[in-house]
């Protein structure tokens, strides 16, 4: 007795169709799974042959062997109890499924030992990869449905328990397909607890905030503890442009694959990540035995904030390199390589040196060359290169702080200004930070004097070729924020302001 159902599994954010076939035999007992399981996968005999029996399923005593196809695509995760059930009752003719069912139909879910069916990761990731095949129902555990609605088109059908099921397969039960929710769901409001105008004075800071939105570039932080590197930081999100439907799946597949969803169905606000120092090369970048998403994926279309920079392990910062200029991770095992998203804007933060008060008003510092050049040797030429935008943040005045003069522009008046700018980009079908060698030629425009003092500093500076460069797309993003086709001598001189780490002089 032979049957085959389809289901799926996920490699990094993307589906894999997978052949689930089943066949039953006389002879010894026994329950083999083959095609590259993993080892939960091996183990769903045990979970599966007690979930019927708890469920007063009773099938034939046969010696049963699954095959999960192609056999060369490693399977993961616990996606596949619900559909080798199935293809198991059909063989044993215990349901009777038509085959245009099955060749329309997939199936994903784990089983508890009574017989219930627990959700399961990157539901979405299989949805969304349906629409290039010729499925159009998928059969997933209820507590997945929400999450899965967000794909139009596709029939989504929630059950709780292998009785459920078998009842719905039987045509015993009605189940009716869950309704589509992406228009209720991207029409979230994002979090307004947080505003820039509970921020006083710190008026550089903001504008170079607001620069890096509009043109996704990647900003540093110093400053002296307390100066509110870490507030700025926070309230960063709030001016970032709305997320696009694209982004809004992608960024939920990541979080899909990662098990991080939680009571959410969907992540409709930019991701705001702020890992500890401590972490692992693994834990930023992703990886492990079965690999997951690291904090840089999670932080996909969002911040990705490193507080307290010079504190990671220099091995740890330094795996930032490649995904910074990619925007993507490839993590390689020996018989498959996953690739994750990682388009995050990197917003970091760090002290002057290690007792944080390096050239502050105060002159408490109290640490010597020697180990202030050894704070900094964490940090390489070629990450801080990767740094767009170098801003200094210094303390706050006490006469500052009851100062309602000083609380400038709120997030929704910046945000303004941002959209207006990413709206010119949008035109232009690119981001600035993201611009190519031959895209600065293009877009980059300069005015004369703009032409001549950008030739200044590139001779005083010592700039490399990746440092004039970000000097350009700051000014194009700061052109972009007033509307100007041309970049002119302010814009450049405004962007080379931005460039602390490069500056030995004032231009």
């Amino acid at each position: 007795m032979h049957s085959k159902v389809f289901s799926a599994t996920t490699l990094g954010i993307d589906s894999h169709l997978v052949e689930v076939e089943a066949d039953l035999s006389m002879g010894l007992i026994r329950f083999d799974i083959v095609g590259l399981p993993d080892k939960a996968i091996t183990e769903s005999s045990k979970r599966i042959l007690a979930a019927l029996k708890n469920s007063g399923i009773k099938i034939p005593e046969r010696s049963i062997t699954i095959n999960l196809a192609p056999a060369n695509l490693k399977k993961q995760n616990v996606l596949f109890d619900v559909p080798i059930s199935v293809c198991i009752l059909q063989a044993a003719k215990l349901l009777n499924i038509t085959q245009k069912f099955l060749k329309e139909t997939l199936f994903l879910g784990e089983l508890a030992l009574d017989g219930g069916i627990r959700p399961v990761r990157g539901v979405l990731s299989v949805a969304h990869g349906m629409l290039k095949t010729n499925k159009k129902r998928l059969i997933i555990p209820k507590q997945n449905c929400e999450e899965a609605s967000l794909i139009k088109d596709i029939e989504i059908i929630g059950v709780e328990s292998i009785i459920e099921l078998v009842g719905y397969l039987r045509g015993q039960k009605t189940i009716e397909p869950t309704k589509s929710t992406f228009d209720t769901l991207t029409a979230k409001l994002r979090d307004n607890s947080l505003d820039f105008d509970q921020v006083k004075g710190q008026f550089t800071a903001k504008r170079a905030l607001q620069i890096a939105a509009a043109g996704m570039h990647n900003i540093l932080f110093i400053g002296p503890p307390g100066a509110g590197k870490t507030m700025l930081a926070k309230r960063f999100a709030t001016i970032l442009p709305e997320m696009t439907f694209d982004e809004i799946i992608e960024t939920t597949k990541v979080y899909s694959i990662a098990g991080r969803l939680d009571n959410k169905s969907l992540v409709t606000n930019r991701p705001f990540r702020a890992p500890h120092h401590t972490i692992s090369s693994a834990g930023l970048v992703g990886g492990g035995t079965n690999p997951r998403p690291g904090e840089i994926s999670l932080a996909n279309k969002g911040v990705l904030f490193l507080d307290e920079l010079a504190e990671f392990k220099r091995p740890t910062l330094e795996v930032l390199r490649q995904p910074m200029e990619g925007k993507s991770v490839l993590i390689s095992r020996a018989n498959y390589a996953l690739e994750y998203p990682a388009e995050f804007l990197l917003v970091a933060a760090l002290n002057p040196c290690p007792c944080g008060y390096y050239g502050d008003r105060s002159g408490k510092c109290t640490c010597t060359k020697k180990q202030i050049t050894n704070y900094f040797s964490k940090l390489s030429g070629p990450l801080l290169d990767r740094i767009d935008i170098h801003v200094n943040v210094s303390a706050v005045e006490y006469d500052d702080i009851n100062n309602k003069k000083l609380i400038g522009k709120s997030s929704a008046q910046l945000k303004v200004e941002v959209d207006n700018a990413v709206e010119i980009q949008q035109r232009r079908n690119l981001k600035n930070a993201f611009m190519s060698a031959q895209d600065v030629e293009k877009y980059c425009n300069l005015s004369s004097d703009a032409e001549s003092l950008l030739k200044k500093a590139f001779e005083k500076l010592n700039l490399s070729m990746r440092g004039y460069h970000k000097i350009l797309k700051i000014a194009r993003t700061i052109a972009d924020l007033e509307v100007s086709e041309f970049i002119d001598k302010k814009h450049v001189r405004e962007a080379i302001m931005y460039r602390t780490l490069d500056r030995n002089s004032v231009v």
